[in-house]
């Protein structure tokens, strides 16, 4: 499912419902049969079926019932709807709602793997499931609404209510009724049966003649058939797996099996990340627009789509701010569902650092401030912060591009994009994106990480384990790229600061892992200091501004660094 996308139609039969106490159209017809000996003073059991038919001369039919106990239309929606719609009751004890088959099929229309959904059942459970994670379904339960609807190809989802909606009295359930199919629904499966592979679960096959008949005319075997069965399948069940050459997979129950097949695509999807030849092709192009002045519309729209790409991805309704599951396995999922998606992103980000001069640095900015965005504003507070983890991964990969370069100009102005924020006055991205800023609850939250909770800076060094294989070949060594890595964060902590320094304000900047590497440190520090001491305003780090607007600015920002980094490291 997960390697063809969108080609395999799902089946539900009567026991996916079942497990939401939602009655069958059978059992639905056995009720209105005693309704109908009660209005005659009758007693019609243990055989109700058989009554009727001893009484009447006809077998039991849903419509003629309907129409004996009901007479108007508003009068046999209101019956039928104490057969599928909860009471208060009902719905406190989790009857007549969606279940987990339910919620995980809607799951997998959202994520883009099921399109085509056949049911026989005539409950709104699927529709409901669909509308909570923002799926708006067509749904084909007559003819008419068959001929007039769209090909299935150019919609999201589409439900093929086999034997109708319980809304509308032509729903099939006796014998004859499910013997033969009309015309427009006949071509219908007929192309389903052709075209997809079926995942069929909760259908027990014996009483569904006209549908057994079209799934045994199909064709071909384009894609596999998947048939979940408690228990061993009933013989006519057996012989259309055996026709159709269909898998046999046995379960417990369809909730726990859907659930199942759910996780396991969401967690294929999780760690897939973006062909190399795709990513190596956006490395390349980008590399052809920044030669030349000439292509900064074409440069823009390229990392424009691939930040719209990883903003889509990375998306709510996908990953619940709600989740209380917050423990360190939990975080480290969630960073890995953000990073799979932004690989491509990150390796063009990291080449625009190195060589992006004056505007074009203004794609960059602008992806940096869409990734920013927080666009869910309630949940819990770890999740709402982590949403602007893409753009933490962007501005590291930009900023270390930049680092091997000494473009300090392109990462100031990276540093100084505007990140806006609901309600609230905007903020520059170095105050709100790297590692340190991104967190309400600071430095508690990066010691859940899984192995990490005695390390000085856990999440720098994850984000370090993450880039080091993606950008090694640009250093002469890996001491090199921490080297560099700790660079970006002193620039990162300074340009934090300057505010401060200016108005002669209380210090405080962002902590990183130079507070611990020593020899790193020491050597970034006296690199700047020997810079601004020996060409004053004329050092690049002044006239990029990311130190401060002049060289006495920089050499006190970085004296209070140096005096700081004890206070933060022992903290």
């Amino acid at each position: 499912m997960h390697a063809n996308k969108g080609v395999y139609a799902v089946l539900l039969g009567s026991g996916v419902s079942r497990a939401a106490r939602i009655p069958t159209g059978w059992e639905i017809t056995i009720e209105l049969v005693r309704k109908v000996a009660a209005l005659q003073g009758a007693s019609c059991e243990p055989d109700p079926a058989g009554w009727f038919l001893k009484t009447t001369g006809k077998e039991p039919g849903y419509s003629e019932l309907l129409d004996a106990v009901a007479k108007t239309p508003a009068e046999r929606q209101q019956l039928l709807r104490t057969y599928w719609e909860p009471t208060e009751q009902e719905r406190e004890e989790g009857a007549k709602v969606p279940t987990k088959a339910h919620r995980a099929v809607a799951d997998l229309v959202k994520l883009g793997y099921v399109r085509v959904i056949l049911t026989t059942n005539f409950d709104r459970l699927l529709e409901i499931a669909l509308q909570d994670v923002g799926i708006q379904a067509t749904v084909l339960s007559t003819p008419d609404h068959i001929d007039g609807a769209l090909p299935l190809v150019h919609t999201p989802c589409t439900i093929v209510k086999i034997h109708g909606d319980y809304l509308d009295t032509r729903i099939r359930n006796t014998p004859e009724e499910l013997a033969a199919y009309p015309d427009a629904f006949n071509r219908l499966l007929d192309r389903i049966f052709d075209e997809y592979g079926l995942v069929i679960t909760g259908w027990s096959a014996d009483w569904d003649d006209a549908l057994r008949a079209a799934m045994t005319r199909a064709p071909y075997r384009r894609f596999s058939t998947y048939w979940a069965s408690r228990g061993e399948p009933s013989a006519k069940a057996a012989d259309l797996i055996a026709r159709r050459g269909a898998t046999l997979i046995e379960i417990s129950d369809a909730d726990s099996f859907f659930d199942t097949v759910s996780e396991q695509v969401k967690a294929l999807e999780e760690f897939s990340r973006p062909h190399p030849l795709s990513t190596e092709a956006a490395v390349v192009t980008l590399k052809r627009y920044l030669s030349e002045p000439k292509y900064r519309i074409a440069l823009d729209d390229l990392v424009s789509r691939e930040a719209e790409n990883v903003a889509a991805a990375t998306t709510v309704p996908a990953f619940d701010m709600n989740s209380r599951d917050t423990n360190g396995a939990a975080i480290l999922a969630r960073l890995k569902s953000y990073e799979a998606p932004s690989v491509t992103l990150i390796r063009m980000a990291f080449v625009a650092g190195q060589w992006s001069e004056g505007a074009q640095v203004n794609p960059w900015t602008k992806a940096l401030a869409k990734l920013s965005l927080r666009r869910a504003q309630g949940g819990i507070v770890i999740w709402l912060d982590l949403q602007r983890y893409p753009a933490t991964l962007l501005l590291y990969a930009f900023g270390l591009g930049a680092v091997a370069t000494e473009q300090w100009a392109s990462l100031h102005a990276m540093f100084n994009s505007a990140v806006a924020r609901e309600n609230r006055e905007d903020k520059r991205a170095v105050e709100l994106v790297p590692v340190w800023a991104l967190f309400e609850q600071g430095s508690d939250v990066m010691k859940l990480l899984p192995e990490r909770d005695r390390q000085f800076t856990p999440f720098q060094n994850h984000l370090e384990a993450l880039l080091l294989p993606l950008f090694r070949p640009h250093f002469p060594s890996e001491d090199a790229f921490h080297v560099a890595f700790d660079r970006l964060e002193v620039m990162a902590a300074l340009s934090y600061a300057i505010p401060a320094v200016e108005k002669g304000e209380r210090y405080w900047t962002l902590p990183g892992a130079y507070g611990w590497r020593h020899e790193n440190r020491q050597r970034i520090f006296g690199e700047i200091r020997t810079s601004l001491q020996s060409l004053g305003d004329r050092s690049p780090f002044v006239m990029s501004g990311i130190v401060g607007k002049t060289a006495l600015h920089g050499l006190e920002n970085l004296t209070q660094l140096e005096k700081f980094v004890p206070e933060f490291r022992w903290r």
